[in-house]
């Protein structure tokens, strides 16, 4: 895919680098998520944060996606990882609850892309890229997880595709054993709530 900028370029991200774009990434994950079906209710505060505890972790990853050149290039998509055992407790919670050794997963965070980018390969980009940064420090597995919302939603599009087949593809398995509880406040609710988050995982070794 290309645009009046040039090619749209698939970058990881150093720690300066993700400092230095910090508010950028931050109003791309908020316009992103509010789409169904996270629905999300963001602020720049706690995106800002979000993201500068990537920067800081051992292990933290931010692949991105440029459309333009240089300085002026355009943040339109992102993906987040690090090592699972850097992550929040209640991200954790299903594998230490399932006895498995957290040390040995590369945890995937999410990805971003403006819908307008979709369907020219950069979401397939950025599994590779974090797939490649889990290898290189050393993880076996990787994981991410995605929230699941009843069938019969009020905000549902009828017209709404789940992207399991796209993760299927990728030799991501569903594990529908393990399930993390995250909270965030949906559009129009004064109040956080928590949903239900399922993992996928792959075996980096096959």
């Amino acid at each position: 895919m290309s645009s009046a900028g040039g090619a749209i370029r698939v970058v990881r991200f150093t720690g300066e680098q993700m400092r230095a774009r910090l508010d950028d990434l931050a109003r791309l994950r908020i316009e992103v998520f509010r789409a169904w079906p996270y629905l999300y209710e963001g602020s720049l505060d706690y995106e800002r944060g979000y993201i500068t505890r990537y920067a800081r972790a051992r292990t933290g990853t931010i692949v991105v996606a440029l459309d333009g050149a240089g300085n002026e290039a355009r943040v339109v998509g992102a993906s987040t990882a690090l090592a699972l055992d850097e992550e929040a407790d209640y991200v954790r919670a299903p594998f230490v609850q399932a006895g498995m050794d957290t040390a040995q997963i590369f945890y995937f965070g999410e990805s971003v892309l403006l819908p307008q980018y979709r369907g020219h390969g950069i979401g397939v980009k950025f599994f590779a890229e974090r797939e490649a940064a889990a290898r290189g420090f050393g993880y076996p597995l990787c994981c991410f997880c995605a929230v699941q919302r009843p069938e019969n939603h009020p905000m549902k599009p009828a017209d709404y595709v789940p992207l399991d087949a796209f993760w299927d593809k990728r030799g991501y398995v569903k594990r529908p054993d393990l399930v993390a509880s995250f909270s965030w406040r949906d559009i129009g609710d004064v109040a956080e709530t928590s949903k239900p988050m399922v993992y996928w995982m792959k075996d980096l070794r096959a």
